[in-house]
């Protein structure tokens, strides 16, 4: 089943999309009532399509839809809003929208420009770059799914920031890992606090990978981090 992520302030309408969605549609649909309630929720599921109205309080569905770019890139993003400037629709799909539909709006429409975005989405997707789950790291066994190190013989499990920080890592091996690339993948933010929260966890990686003296992670100034395995 395909999952929606539907950010819609109105209870009534987000009630309706939501139901109609899943009944007609047989869509997953997650439905959150402001911005930031939505960009939570995005960082903790995969989505595979997000409609989000533009005028919403806390966070609006433009500067959502910005924030959601700059973690995925591919996701199809609708915009929908009670406003029917050109402006506003020549900023839509500046900042990656997908589709505009505009309030008030019939949902057999929607439903029909979703299925559209999706059947493009599907034939593109064949070609996007996968990744395997499980790593070698020198003397080290990382496995991304189960969270878990194993070096000689002995397991050490880990918090699932520290697995995805690591997984990063590893797919940039001896190459350099950006501190905003690693931000906004795994916290969705670039923020002071999150970068304090990263160093802490980088701290915790090196730990884990001491015992291997040709496994490194090390700073690389201006730009971010390396594991170097020699």
């Amino acid at each position: 089943m395909q999952k929606i992520l539907l950010a819609e302030d109105d209870p009534n309408l987000g009630d309706i999309l939501k139901d109609y969605l899943e009944l007609k549609g047989k869509f997953d649909v997650t439905l959150c009532k402001d911005g930031d309630e939505a960009l939570r929720q995005f960082g903790k599921e995969r989505f595979d399509l997000c409609i989000l109205d533009v005028m919403m309080p806390r966070k609006d569905g433009f500067t959502l839809g910005k924030e959601i770019r700059k973690v995925n890139s591919e996701v199809p993003i609708i915009f929908a809003t009670a406003k029917g400037m050109m402006e506003d629709k020549t900023e839509a799909f500046e900042l990656g929208g997908d589709d505009y539909i505009t309030k008030p709006f019939r949902v057999e429409e929607l439903l029909l420009r979703i299925h559209a975005l999706l059947k493009r989405a599907s034939r593109e997707k064949p070609g996007e770059e996968e990744y395997p789950e499980k790593f070698e790291i020198g003397e080290y066994h990382f496995d991304y799914v189960a969270q878990q190190i194993s070096y000689d013989g002995e397991q050490q499990k880990l918090s699932t920031k520290e697995a995805e920080l690591l997984r990063l890592l590893c797919i940039k091996k001896n190459d350099v890992l950006t501190r905003e690339e690693a931000l906004l993948k795994i916290w969705h933010d670039d923020n002071y606090f999150n970068g304090r929260s990263m160093d802490v966890f980088l701290s915790k990686l090196r730990k884990y990978l001491r015992d291997d003296p040709k496994v490194e992670i090390v700073n690389v100034h201006g730009k971010g981090y390396k594991l170097l395995v020699s």
